[in-house]
């Protein structure tokens, strides 16, 4: 202990004596800490904005839509059209172990009105699971569509946000009356806001959500627009619209890897190039901040050779009175060590400030807002410590290898 407090004092006389070299040694620390850490949390942000941008249609969902045969099968010719029905939902289900959760939907453009307010959204009608696997939550008052509903046909609508300000502007439209065509639907929930990107049909903002069960007993039809499946293990996207092709090409007659007939889009494509995407973009931006970082390791190292050769007297003094190799290698690099240590905490303070400032301004929606999560972290902690170890062994090891004799005469 009494060792450490004689380096430590030793260090802050050397600092006072030299305030300007101490710094700008400190401030090459400070300006690569800053700049790995912002630009690391960037990147971090960035990648949990988009990911957050593209669930807005569901999270590991899967939508398939009937088409026709482009390849002739077990006597079949081509240009076949495919229809889906209600119970294709329930053979995938059963014969596709990765499905974790599937929805019918019937899909339509029809007139929505209450009072003079009328709109063209698309009506579908959709089962229970929907609103999980496609992130339709209710706002608070409301609901979505339930096992009553289904099983009695309810004339029950849930609104896309947008159609709910259109018809209702401010006022609550829960436990309110609209129109879908000439047919009278009871409002039972409104969408909570939500970022969504990408769609089919028309984003959910501008839907409207009824049981498919009312859905086909109002309009007369068994035939589905599409069905939407939620899968347990996204790594197995690829293998799972296999399975799903194959069991209903048995059902149907068509040839398992004929994509025309049914068109299957599996949003957890997009999941595994993001992945490499954004390792690929944070790896680029921690090694520019790491670059930086480096620069200024560079900086302390030849800064401590420099002190190194101003102290050589007082390496002298202490090996002549009984100090050692190893005590002349820790103190230097104690020294150096405290440095980028200083630097460091003081770019971490600095980082996190311009990170809360950056969070304050208008960019979530296009890049996200940068965030200082463990991931950043220990990313600037393990460079740290590299530059810190590597920046400080040379010169503590020329101070502890300099001749006592040498030293003296000097």
């Amino acid at each position: 202990m009494e060792k450490f407090r004689t380096i430590v004092s030793e260090f802050i006389i050397d600092l006072k004596a030299q305030k300007l070299r101490a710094f700008l040694t400190m401030f090459g620390i400070i300006w690569g800490t800053v700049a790995i850490v912002v630009l690391v949390a960037f990147g971090v942000g960035f990648r949990k904005q988009t990911a957050a941008s593209m669930h807005g249609i569901g999270e590991g969902i899967a939508i398939m839509f009937p088409g026709k045969t482009t390849k002739p099968w077990s006597g079949y010719g081509i240009g076949r059209r495919i229809s889906l029905i209600e119970e294709d939902t329930k053979l995938i289900a059963s014969q596709v172990p990765n499905v974790n959760a599937i929805s019918p939907e019937f899909s339509r453009r029809t007139t929505v009105r209450v009072g003079t307010n009328i709109l063209n959204p698309t009506v579908s009608g959709v089962n229970i699971v929907y609103g999980e696997m496609r992130n339709i939550i209710a706002e608070a008052g409301g609901r979505f569509i339930n096992s009553l509903d289904l099983q009695e046909r309810r004339r029950v609508a849930v609104l896309g946000d947008k159609v709910k300000e259109f018809l209702f502007q401010d006022q609550n439209a829960v436990g309110k009356t609209i129109f879908i065509g000439q047919t009278p639907f009871l409002v039972i929930g409104v969408m909570q806001k939500k970022t969504q990107p990408s769609s089919y049909n028309s984003r959910d903002q501008d839907r409207v959500f009824i049981p498919f069960s009312t859905f086909a007993s109002v309009y007369g039809t068994v035939y589905l627009s599409d069905i939407i499946y939620q899968i347990k293990d996204p790594r197995l996207g690829e293998e799972t619209v296999k399975e799903v092709r194959a069991a209903l090409g048995k059902r149907y007659k068509f040839d398992p890897t004929d994509e025309d007939a049914v068109f299957i889009w599996d949003t957890t494509d997009f999941d595994r190039l993001s992945f490499y995407m954004f390792l690929g973009i944070n790896i680029f931006l921690g090694l520019i901040g790491s670059f930086t970082l480096g620069v200024a390791g560079l900086g302390v190292a030849n800064i401590m050779f420099i002190v190194v050769q101003e102290r050589i007297k007082e390496i002298g003094v202490k090996r002549a009175v009984g100090a050692t190799k190893k005590n002349i290698l820790i103190q230097f690099f104690t020294e150096t060590f405290f440095i980028v240590f200083t630097g460091s905490a003081i770019g971490f303070i600095i980082s996190y400030g311009i990170i809360v400032i950056l969070g304050m301004l208008p960019i979530k929606e296009y890049v996200g807002v940068p965030e200082l999560s463990y991931e950043v972290v220990g990313i600037t902690i393990l460079v740290l410590i590299t530059v810190g170890l590597l920046s400080g062994l040379m010169p503590a090891r020329r101070a502890s290898n300099i001749d006592v004799v040498e030293c003296l005469r000097t």
